[in-house]
């Protein structure tokens, strides 16, 4: 019932904004077609809006509400293609054809080589098919050598484990396009990180917050809160959990957006910020490297690999790279772990593992990530879901989602997991002693949201 209320909730909030942002688009002509295919496949509340998208006249408007569709409906792929054959609009075609060959099949193959073949005279759509197409391949070729390094491992040969697994990860990080070279990939040795707000006399006080680069009046607000709860109480450093820049991450070191939406809202902090890469900061295939080679040119901002550790104070901080976790990265991990003397082990990225915001559970990431850590660390932090969430592992892993730094957040559920969640604007304090550590959700209005307190031993969830 909870889902179905969230649902509801979704797809009322996107009549809204069509109420709300169709006045001011110019008008195009709409789709004049027969009956759609593909309706009945929609969860119920929204066939009645994938029915009113027909008659959007901007084709512009028109894409956006089809993808807020989509994601809303993981089964509306019929209906999308129904779309695409009847749309007149390059626009939005190329804008939903990606969300058509989201799956690797014969059929979606076969689907992309038609349009390659057939759409000579749309440079827009020919461009997006064939990045589909480039996609599939890279992430097909990946998952060969995933199963060739499964194989190798199942016999013990662990020699051809770490011969193809960089092979894979190369593989990986091109799917979208990216050429992220080796040297910008690799891991530096584990590093102490700067801590500027006299750590040793208290606790190490860290911010972290995910999903906020956009621009927007909330992403502002919630940032200035930050340097308000700052400036009473210090942070020694901050880290990021991914999406820093909304929709394809940035892609040059020297974009405008650094200063507008990093610089001017987040370096006023004085504390280094360790980041992680989010979904969309690999939209862009640019982006990795130039959020990487940022680096050299900030203050404040610091990504100094897609994935890192380094200390702090008690604890050891491990940055991962979620948005396709290679087998490269977790043998690093595993190994990192290991090696590692501190007295808190702490991992953040992007995904959740577990999760009842929209996007629910990463079952990537509950088969590869989660056995290798469960027992191991102390707290996985994470964003992709616009809200924020306490969760328990069935170890002595606790979980926590903070992804209120700025996007528009959205309804989350409760489940057996669910410790504590709410749908706003926010971000997290981390106080991290010998001893404990407190976890607190603070909103963009500086009230405390929830506290927790984590000590030498977390008892497993029922």
């Amino acid at each position: 019932m909870p889902k179905q209320i969230a649902r509801a909730a979704a797809a009322a909030a996107i009549i809204v904004a069509l109420a709300l942002t169709t006045a001011f688009w110019p008008a195009a002509a709409p789709i004049a077609a027969p009956e759609p295919r593909g309706v009945a496949q929609l969860a119920p509340e929204l066939r009645d809006r994938a029915q009113q998208i027909l008659g959007i006249g901007n084709e512009r408007q028109r894409a956006t509400e089809l993808k807020a569709l989509a994601r809303s409906d993981k089964g509306s792929r019929p209906f999308l293609q129904w779309i695409y054959e009847n749309d007149t609009s390059a626009v939005v075609r190329s804008a939903i054809l990606p969300l058509i060959v989201r799956q690797d099949d014969p059929a979606t193959r076969a689907f992309v080589q038609r349009v390659i073949e057939k759409e000579s005279s749309e440079p827009l759509i020919v461009a997006s098919a064939l990045a589909a197409l480039h996609q599939l391949s890279t992430l097909d070729i990946a998952r060969r050598l995933e199963q060739r390094i499964e194989q190798a491992q199942r016999a013990g040969d662990l020699a051809t484990v770490r011969a193809l697994a960089p092979e894979q990860e190369r593989w990986l990080s091109q799917r979208g396009g990216a050429a992220l070279p080796g040297f910008l990939r690799t891991p530096p040795p584990v590093f102490a990180a700067k801590l500027v707000g006299g750590a040793g006399m208290r606790a190490t006080r860290v911010l972290a917050f995910g999903d906020f680069g956009n621009g927007s009046a909330d992403q502002k607000r919630t940032a200035a809160a930050m340097l308000a709860f700052h400036r009473k109480s210090r942070f020694d450093f901050g880290i990021t959990l991914g999406d820093n820049f909304y929709g394809e991450g940035l892609n040059r070191p020297d974009e405008p957006r650094w200063k507008t939406e990093w610089e001017i809202l987040y370096t006023p902090l004085e504390i280094p910020i360790y980041a992680a890469l989010g979904n969309h900061d690999w939209s862009h295939p640019d982006s990795p490297a130039a959020e990487i080679l940022y680096t050299k040119q900030s203050k404040s901002w610091r990504l100094v690999a897609p994935y890192y550790t380094f200390t702090a104070g008690p604890a050891q901080f491990f940055a991962l790279d979620t948005d396709a976790v290679s087998v490269a990265q977790l043998l690093w991990l595993e190994e990192a772990l290991r090696k590692s003397q501190a007295r808190w082990k702490i991992i953040y990225g992007h995904h959740p593992i577990y999760s009842y915001g929209r996007h629910g559970d990463t079952p990537g990431l509950v088969k590869k990530l989660l056995p290798l850590i469960e027992n191991v660390a102390d707290l996985y932090l994470c964003g992709h879901e616009h809200d924020l969430q306490h969760l328990r592992s069935d170890g002595k892993l606790q979980l926590f989602v903070s992804g209120g730094g700025g996007a528009g957040i959205r309804p989350v559920d409760s489940g057996p997991r669910s410790v504590w969640a709410k749908s706003a604007h926010g971000f997290t304090v981390l106080d991290i002693e010998r001893d404990r550590i407190v976890v607190r959700f603070v909103d963009a209005e500086l009230a405390t949201l929830y506290e927790h307190a984590i000590t030498t031993r977390v008892a497993a969830a029922p």
